[in-house]
């Protein structure tokens, strides 16, 4: 079964990491078991520390949603090493007749070429006109003509060549084969069978008689083969005994691989005469083969979207999946489905607090680890409960999911803020740690919010970080950036900004000096910036 992939915004926070796996695990508990935990981006140090402190793993990380070709419901044709003969290729082809063509790979199982049936029509066109096999393995040989060797020099030959023979009747000299190069088949014709080994022909092939017992002991280089077939069976097998790399295709063929796109594929098989194609994993080695048919009703992906319903900071290729359901706590956004989904949005300041809800509601209490993620969570989002989206649902839950952890919010808080390493961070990661991109209007924007207990150390490294957030609006080609450094202690925020100036001070009416201020109180990106920002925009 598919995965349905439970994943948080980019640039995930704690919030949007813990939902994820809360959510993911509750699903599978119920009984669906196709729910995996994801994540679009880096793990930042808090929401690492929080991972490690209740001993869970980060979630899988995916890149994006966009149709690829392991979507497919492609054909697992057999494989056939290149040295196989051609009626073994045959008979594969005709177990699988809606399969065009298979793989042949070498012993590694990379792909050597493909074969169909037209390459070995080909192949018995070309013989018809001709009676000469070279170097014929003499394993093919016995496989293709259910045979044995009945002489002991036999067993040191390893490959045949020569002229194809039936040997006629003695009167009939002129049709007599005349040299050593030569592959004989003959009945029970005792005498025949004595001239080609007299003269040392390459190989005898006894067909459906026994061979006396003088000739077979007799010293020859010949190899001597009986086989049950009649001999003009036995000379159309020993063509088919070639091996297969000698009629295959080499080139002028493509192949794709498991990760590649379907936007891709179907361009290069519109440009394509071929009717199948040979897919590889990520060693390219064979694992499928790829036709038309396949491009019509293409699987998507499933996806679960928690803490956010804007496609701008959403898994990218989101318009090629297919959205299960969504569960936030934002505003309602850009994001479309091509049918109803269940949709849960909540005014709580936390989407981890929705879901822990949810656990109630099924009769399902978490694990004392799962139930002190979750309470860390709440805890990060709402900023201790500091935050203006934090309600009391989101304080009662918390404390509910912190007595089944047997932890205290308290000290749960002082962990989760008290980490300094924002100091020695690069300005660029520091941005990204917490960043989402919005669009208002015609403006388009990004705005990063650091929670921290040091806002003044930070702001020492204003130059750096303005710097930073200058390139990142650059080469995004925003409007408008923001960086909010939320202090707790100080309950407020210090607001680094690049754009119209105006707009901050309309939007905010607070006393700018180069690209910064200072607001007060202000600690919701979500419920604090982001509305005033639409106000004025439209």
């Amino acid at each position: 079964m598919d995965p349905i992939y439970v994943t948080g915004h980019r640039n995930p926070d704690t919030d949007s990491i813990v939902s994820a796996i809360a959510y993911a695990a509750l699903r599978n508990s119920l009984g669906d078991r196709e729910f995996v935990a994801a994540r679009l981006g880096h793990i930042s140090d808090e929401t690492q520390r929080i991972l490690e402190r209740f001993d869970f793993q980060p979630p899988e990380r995916i890149n994006t949603m966009r149709t690829q070709v392991r979507d497919l419901d492609y054909d697992v044709p057999p494989a056939l090493n290149a040295g196989v003969t051609i009626s073994r290729a045959w008979e594969a082809l005709q177990s699988n007749r809606n399969i065009p063509a298979i793989p042949v790979t070498d012993e590694a199982g990379h792909l050597y070429s493909m074969i169909s049936p037209t390459e070995i029509a080909d192949f018995d066109m070309e013989v018809a006109m001709q009676a000469q096999v070279e170097s014929i393995p003499v394993f093919n040989l016995l496989s293709v003509l259910e045979g044995q060797i009945l002489n002991e020099n036999g067993n040191m030959v390893d490959t045949v060549s020569g002229e194809l023979i039936i040997a006629l009747p003695q009167s009939r000299d002129n049709l007599l084969f005349r040299d050593t190069n030569a592959i004989v088949i003959c009945g029970d014709q005792p005498d025949m069978a004595e001239k080609a080994l007299d003269m040392g022909v390459s190989c005898l092939i006894v067909c459906q008689a026994e061979l006396p017992d003088e000739l077979r002991s007799r010293s020859t280089k010949t190899c001597i083969i009986s086989t049950p077939f009649d001999a003009v069976r036995t000379a159309r097998l020993i063509y088919h005994a070639t091996p297969v790399d000698r009629i295959c295709r080499t080139s002028d063929y493509e192949c794709f691989h498991l990760d590649d796109f379907m936007d891709d594929v179907r361009e290069v098989v519109s440009k394509s005469r071929h009717r199948n194609y040979p897919i590889l994993d990520e060693n390219d080695k064979v694992v499928g083969t790829l036709s038309r048919f396949h491009l019509l009703r293409p699987r998507r992906k499933r996806v679960v979207l928690v803490d956010h319903n804007e496609a701008s900071q959403s898994v990218p290729g989101l318009e090629q999946a297919e959205i299960m359901e969504i569960i936030d706590h934002h505003r309602l956004a850009d994001i479309q489905t091509g049918g109803p989904i269940y949709f849960r949005n909540e005014v709580v300041g936390s989407t981890a607090t929705i879901i822990a809800g949810m656990y109630q509601e099924k009769g399902l209490m978490p694990s004392a680890k799962l139930a002190g993620l979750l309470a860390a969570a709440i805890i990060s989002d709402t900023v201790i409960f500091k935050s203006p989206t934090a309600t009391d649902r989101d304080r009662r839950m918390a404390e509910r999911m912190a007595r089944i952890a047997g932890v205290q919010l308290d000290e749960l808080g002082q962990f989760i803020f008290s980490e300094n390493s924002n100091l020695s961070k690069p300005a660029e990661e520091l941005i990204l740690t917490d960043f989402k991109e919005f669009h208002i209007a015609e403006h388009t924007l990004g705005v990063s919010q650091v929670t921290c207990v040091d806002s003044e150390n930070l702001m020492v490294r204003r130059e750096g970080l303005l710097r930073g957030m200058r390139q990142l609006k650059k080469d995004r080609g925003y409007s408008m950036m923001i960086l909010m450094l939320t202090d707790i202690l100080k309950e407020g925020s210090y607001l680094l900004y690049l754009g119209d100036e105006e707009i901050i001070r309309q939007a905010f009416g607070a006393e700018l000096k180069d690209h910064a201020c200072f607001l007060p109180g202000v600690v919701s990106r979500k419920k604090q910036v982001i509305p005033m920002l639409t106000a004025l925009w439209g």
